[in-house]
Parts: C-alpha cells; structure tokens; sequence
C-alpha cells in the first residue's frame, strides 16, 4: 500500500513528525513494514515560465520545433527549444533550468540544438514522473494550477512529497485505505482519530434502482454479497477533466488516472477502502442481480479478455434485452464487463458499493489471474458498514467536480451484519505478553484500534470480564487471544521483556524422520550432492524415458493452475525431474556429477470418484475427516533417487580415475538398505529408463519390490542429453522403512580369526547371482560370515550359454579358530548344494 504523507495528513496531524524516515520505522513496529520510501526525483532550479514568444522552425529533418523565449522570473527571458505543440505565447509552463536534475538522473545543462543554444527545457508530465503524457508538454492552466514566473514549480507540482510503500499483510485488509493507516498513525502517536467514513447518508427507498441478492449457491454458507448499495448521478459533465490534486494524489498512490468518473472510485476506493464501480446508468436495464454463474456462460472484462465462467463465480448482472438476470455486466469484486463501462459520453452513472464474500472473490480472482486493486481489497476483508459512505463520498465528488446532480432516491440490498462482540478477561493481555496492563489500560489501548470494551455486569472488579465490541472493518478479530495481539501492538513491542524460551521436552524426529535423514547422510559422504527439483513434469518427458504406453507411470495427476503450461503435471518418479539436475550442470562444464534426491511422488488417478471434502478457513477436520481428505487424493509416497555421470572415481595422481557404471548405483541401493537394517535382493531386470541389459530390481523381504538401479537406456541419455553410460537408482522409501529391522542379533562378537576360500562356479547365463548366492548361504551354515561375487567371466574357457561366478567365502566361528580343512568342508558342502540346485560346477 502506497501511503502519500501529503494525503494522510489530511486525517492525522503528521507535524510531530520530523523525519519521513522516522515515520517509516515506527510503522514498521506495529506491523506496517516498509517496502520502499518514494522521496523527492527532482533536484535544482525548476521554476514556473511565462511564454513570452514560440517560432516555429522546420529543419532538414522534416521536424518543426519552436524556439522560445520563456521568462523565469530572471532579468532575461531564457531562450528554449521545445518540439511539443500545445502551447503558446502567454501560456505558463514548467521550465527546467541548467543545473536541474530529472528523474532517471537526467541532468539539464545548456547545449547547442537546432542552430540554437537552449537554456533549459520545457517539461512534459512524463519527465518529471507526473504519469505516461509526452503528447506535449505541461501547461499549467489545464491543470487548474496558477503561478507566477519564478516560483518554485517543485512545491507546485507536489514533486517535493514523500510515499512510504508499506506492506500490508492478508489478515489486514482495512490497511489497504488512507482511512486505515491514519487510524494507526493515531494510534501510533496517541492522537485522537476522525474517521473519514462519518458522512451523513440518506436512508434506503423504494424507488432507488432496483437490486436483487440471488446467491443459490454460497460457498461455505455465506452469500456472495450480504450489503449492496447504489445511487444514482445524473447531468455529467463528459468533458470534465480529473483535477490535478487528485491525479496526483492517484500517481502517488500508484494508480493511473483514466477518467473523472473512474477515477473517483479508485479516489474513493484508496480513501476509505471500499472498491466501487460506475456502470452507464444508460445501458443498464433494471434490475441488477447478483448471482452465481451457469456453466458455459462468458464474459468479456475491462482488459478485453473472453472469460469461461465458472459456476463458483459471482456475476452482476442485470435484463439486458431478455429476462431477468440474463446480461452479464461484471464480475463482481473483481473486473466490470466491457459492454458497461464509463465513456467519454457517459452523463449519468449507478454507484455500486457492496460487500462481497472474500473467498468468493479470492476464488475467482485466481481462477481468471484478474489480481484487481478490488479484488486484493475484498479477498482480504472490506468493512460492511463502510459502503453507503463511501458511494456517497464518491456521489458528492461527481457532483463537485462533474456538475452532476444525485438522485435522491438509495438503493440498499440486504443489512450489514452486527459487530461481533468478543469476552475478554483483564488480566489476559498480561499474563499472555509479559507486560502489566491494568484494566484501563486494556479499555484504552483497544479504543485506539476502534474496539470498544466495556465490563461486564456480572464480574468481579478484582478479575473483571472485558465485553469487546470488534469494530466492523475488523474481520480478522475472532478470538480472545487476537484481542491480546491488539494489545500487544497499540501498547508498543518495546515493552515485551526479551525472555529466551525453554525448549520443551518432546519425542524429537519420528522414526521416519530419523530413517531419512540417516539416508541422506549417507549419501552425501558417498560424495553424492543432494538436489530439490519442481515436482512439475509432462508427458514429453515419459517419452524421453521410453515408458511403454501402458506403464502406470504415465498416468500423472493433472494441476488445475499449473506454473507453467509446459509441465502441468505432477511427477510420478524423481528421475523424471532430477534429470533437469544434471542435464544443467554437465552443460554448464561439470563433466563428473552425482546427485540425488529424496522427495514425493505422486501416483496417477484417485482412489474415489467422489470430491474430497472442503472446509472453511480456520476450521480443524476431525480425524474422521482427515481420512476423508487423504482418501480423496492420490497417494504421494517418499522416494529417493540418484544419478551418477561421468566419474566414479575422478582420475589423480594415482591413476587414471573410474567411470561410473550400473554397479555404482546397486551398491548405493544396497548401502541404503543396510543403513537401515535390512537386506534386500538384486536381480536383473529389463525396465525402462535403464538399459536391459545392466538393470537390477530391488525385493524386500516379504518379496515386494521396491526399486530399481542400474545403467540408463543409451536412447534415454541421447533423448535428454546426459553423458553417454549414465547411472540411476530410484526406490520407495516408504516400503523400505515399512519393513522390519532385522538387526535384531543378540549375540557377541567373535575374536577368532577368519579363514577364506576362493570358488568358480559355472552355472547357467540365466542364473542370477542373487539365487545362486542364497543356496550357498544357506548350505553353508552359520559360519558363513560373507559371501561376496568377485568376478564375472563369459568366453572361450566356459561353455556357450555359460558363465563363471568367482565367489569368495569368508568363515568365522564363535568359539573357536576354524581350521582350513573345517572350512574346506563348508565351502564343499555349499558347492555340492549349488550344483544339486542349479548344475553348478567347480571351474578349475
């Protein structure tokens, strides 16, 4: 919210303050943080001119510029050059002077231009920063502004103010108005407040335009509109010009100004904070209805734009040439129709100021990306009683400024609602701030934000009970404890005693927690760098990993308002987009990369056709209700994945380094496995995006699978640009923590030595590993303390359709030193398994 001090000191006395820079920290400490301070961009002699000659001269250029004289209140007249048109001898400029700097630091000194030597120059509105007019340049008459040459045109023009641009957080909306921030400058200074809003206003008649409230449908059971008021101006004067003090006081408040008629409603709108809207009483046909939308129904708005309608949105409308209700002239609390709006013919205008359902208005807001300054208004709560008010300020400015007359008969549909009245016990705010607030000091510090607090009949004088009565611009006070905040805030934060906290006793991380922390710890010692991608995707990248058609991994869930059209999906693995990762850092030169990531996934389609629930803001689901909403949506279960490209091992001194390869991202896999207490089975797989041949799928142990790893599919990295022979992983997290930890041995650890034996088994090509590896565990009894492959051979000395497993066995016993022929018949026992089992045969 902008804030011209020069307006706001139209309702605050703003002489106590020294320093504009002051003003902007103390609002800052009732919550009024500053955004920017907007201060003076025009520096050096800028004085009023009287024209005294202007010659026009056409140059070789084809241009015609004047060349004139201008009295600046100096002994001599100055002589300028100046291509604008719209003047003449007599008329009273604004000249810039050598020595005068503009805005955008542009500095004016004399220079030599078409065949003269200007002294200065002419200015038009949008060099100083008065508005976008470069047609020509200023004259001061048609400004309704007078001077003498020589007087400062700084002060003139206002162009020695200050803004603040102060943040105005959602649950504040009634700060979105000059009316508002001076109400907390008063309170900020201790100065008693006049509201502006308290206007007299006429009551209600019957013969005012007539307005229907037909909300058939209200979101959360609250009507679309609640209070709708409208008056009627008639005799405009089209031709009226907005006066200069308002454009101003507009350019300020970063509006621009368009029309008198508009821009009195955005005056009006940024004074008290009611959005209005003027509609060309002419090309209305009663009544106006406000209403909720059909489906298939369209609109075109202000900016031009054809909008599909969405049952939820809030029309007015009015007959237009059919039934009641049929034309659509705007939607409400947002944008008006094109077909109604003010022109520069429009001599008699309906004023509208209603009170509209903020989520109503948020909703549709969002829907149609239409982020209005009525919209930003309404959604964040506009006062109901504030409306009659303000169409009568805005009345009386039309007939001020335009010569219009207003009708005497009022339009009020529907009633503002009670103010809420709140208990509050005394002695809260002190028990809850810290701070000795008495029982007047609460009754005046919340009469300083508009609340009126009274005691209640019923209570003791030693622990009275506060009966408060929320002013209505105030929506976001609910509560007691919201009471306390206003307390809190109008007594000052300075004096709240700094007191550190004791941090509570609690479980600390859950279980889950703990299991995905230790993961990621793991993985980053492993030199793995973790990553946060956009969960965001599309079906081009399903193709690009070569999903088959009917991979469930191609249904994805679609957004409703994607952050861009191009990936309007949520993803269904983390490789989808922890690719993008890599893809930009091996463009941007790093040739060796590992990272990973751990997050949600979300599974395509939903478990129910039925809507899940929908609750009012503020409001806490049961657990009944909480399982309603979980079951409502697809599930989004924790996963993990990583990529490996380029080196494993970077090349040194030592030697010429190791390209990553499929069993770099196994052994990851297994390695998050163990962390975690369990032990899981790879098998190879063909599974896209990895490379059929060098893919592992990962069990658990109930049999469940739960990832995959391995080398991507040559195609894959082609299609997205990785390095040639790049690795993956990628697994359920979820259903790996789900599983039990097996690290549940009790026993000791051994002290005796180890014995190893060495074996090459040939076995079948088909054979996994992983399945010969379980029948020589399980042969060789509890001595067995690792079993580990060690080399893999297929060629001339094994038989076609044949391989060889080097296997190496270490044996340990508890309670003894295992001797070699002791060991020898473990290995022997375990051999003659295998080759019962699956033909193996001991290579020689």
């Amino acid at each position: 919210m902008r804030v011209p001090l020069e307006w706001l000191s139209d309702h605050v006395d703003l002489s106590v303050v020294d320093d504009p820079h002051e003003l902007a920290a103390e609002f800052a400490g009732i919550g009024l943080e500053e955004e920017e301070y907007i201060g003076p961009s025009v520096t050096g002699p800028l004085v009023v001119g009287r024209v005294l000659t202007a010659e026009p001269e056409e140059h070789s250029n084809g241009k015609t510029v004047n060349w004139c004289t201008v009295d600046v209140g100096r002994p001599q007249p100055q002589g300028i050059v100046c291509g604008a048109h719209n003047f003449g001898p007599g008329d009273l400029v604004v000249a810039a002077l050598p020595g005068a700097v503009l805005p955008g630091d542009f500095a004016i000194a004399a220079r030599k231009t078409y065949g003269h030597v200007s002294d200065g120059m002419i200015c038009s509105s949008r060099e100083l920063g008065l508005g976008d007019d470069h047609d020509g340049i200023i004259v001061l008459s048609e400004l309704g502004l007078d001077g003498a040459p020589g007087d400062d045109a700084i002060a003139l023009l206002g162009l020695d103010r200050v803004t603040l641009d102060v943040n105005v957080t959602p649950d504040r909306g009634y700060q979105l108005s000059m009316r508002g921030i001076a109400r907390e400058y008063a309170m900020l200074k201790d100065q008693a407040f006049t509201d502006p809003a308290d206007i007299p206003t006429d009551a209600p008649t019957d013969r005012g335009f007539p307005v229907v409230l037909d909300d058939s449908s209200p979101i959360h059971g609250e009507p679309g509109c609640s209070r709708f008021t409208a008056l009627t101006v008639t005799g405009i004067d089209p031709t009226a010009r907005t006066p200069f003090w308002m454009a101003r006081r507009l350019l300020e408040a970063g509006m621009r100004p368009i029309s008198l008629t508009v821009d009195i409603t955005n005056y009006v709108m940024l004074e008290l904070g009611q959005p209005l809207h003027a509609y060309d009483a002419q090309k209305l046909t009663a009544p106006l209805t406000v209403r909720r939308a059909r489906a298939g129904e369209t609109l075109v708005t202000l900016d031009d734009a054809t909008r599909t309608l969405d049952p939820e949105d809030l029309l007015i409308t009015d007959a237009g040439d059919g039934a009641e209700g049929s034309r659509i002239v705007g939607l409400a609390g947002v944008m008006g129709s094109a077909e109604l709006e003010v022109t520069d013919t429009t001599r008699e205008v309906i004023l509208e100021a209603a009170h509209f359902d903020p989520v109503s208005i948020a909703r549709t807001a969002r829907r149609h990306r239409l982020p209005s300054e009525a919209a930003k208004r309404f959604e964040r709560g506009v006062d109901p009683a504030v409306g009659p008010a303000a169409a009568r300020r805005a009345a009386d400015l039309l007939v001020e400024l335009a010569g219009g007359v207003l009708s005497t008969d009022t339009t009020q549909a529907g009633d503002a609602p009670e103010p809420r009245v709140i208990e509050l016990a005394a002695d809260l705010p002190s028990a809850r701030v810290g701070v000795d607030y008495s029982v007047d000091d609460v009754t005046r510090l919340l009469a300083a934000v508009g609340a009126e607090a009274v005691r209640a009949s019923d209570t003791s004088d030693e622990a009275p009970t506060l009966r408060v009565t929320v002013p209505t611009w105030r929506s976001d006070l609910t509560h007691a404890v919201d009471l306390v905040e206003e307390v809190a805030r109008a007594g000052g934060y300075e004096r709240i005693p700094s007191v550190e906290p004791q941090a509570p006793g609690g479980a600390g991380l859950t279980e889950s927690q703990r299991a995905r922390r230790r993961v990621s710890n793991m993985l980053a010692a492993s030199g793995l760098t973790e990553v946060l991608t956009y969960p965001f995707t599309s079906q081009a990248r399903a193709d690009d990993l070569l999903y088959p058609e009917d991979d469930e991994r191609r249904t994805l869930v679609k957004l409703a308002n994607p952050l861009g059209e191009d990936r309007p999906l949520m993803r269904s693995t983390l490789l989808s987009t922890l690719v993008d990762a890599v893809v930009r850092n091996t463009g941007r030169g790093f040739k060796d990369v590992a990272v990973f990531e751990a997050g949600l996934v979300t599974h395509g389609g939903r478990p129910t056709d039925e809507p899940g629930p929908r609750f009012a803001p503020g409001y806490h689901p049961t657990a009944l209700e909480l399982n309603r909403v979980r079951g409502s949506v697809p599930a989004q279960p924790h996963h993990i994945a990583g990529v490996i490209a380029g080196h494993a091992v970077l090349p040194g001194v030592l030697g010429g380094g190791r390209r990553a390869d499929a069993h770099d991202a196994i052994d990851l896999v297994h390695r998050i496995a163990a962390v975690n207490g369990q032990t899981v089975r790879a098998e190879a797989d063909a599974r896209a995006p990895w490379h059929p041949g060098r893919c592992a799928r990962f069990t658990l142990a109930d049999g469940s699978v739960f990832g995959w790893a391995g080398e991507l599919h040559p195609k894959v990295c082609e299609n997205l640009g990785l390095p040639v022979r790049t690795a993956a992983f990628e697994i359920d997290l979820d259903a790996l923590l789900a599983q039990p930890d097996e690290r549940d041995w009790t026993g000791a650890l051994s002290t005796y030595p180890v014995s190893r034996q060495d074996v090459a088994l040939v076995v079948d090509e088909a054979l996994p590993a992983a399945e010969l590896m379980d029948t020589l565990r399980s042969a060789a009894g509890e001595e067995l303390e690792a079993l580990e492959v060690f080399d893999v051979y297929t060629g001339d000395q094994v038989p076609a359709g044949a391989k060889s497993l080097a296997l190496r066995m270490t044996f340990r016993a508890t309670d003894r030193t295992l001797t070699a022929d002791e060991a020898s018949r473990l290995r022997e026992a375990a051999t003659t398994a295998a080759a019962t089992k699956h033909g193996a045969e001991v290579r020689s």
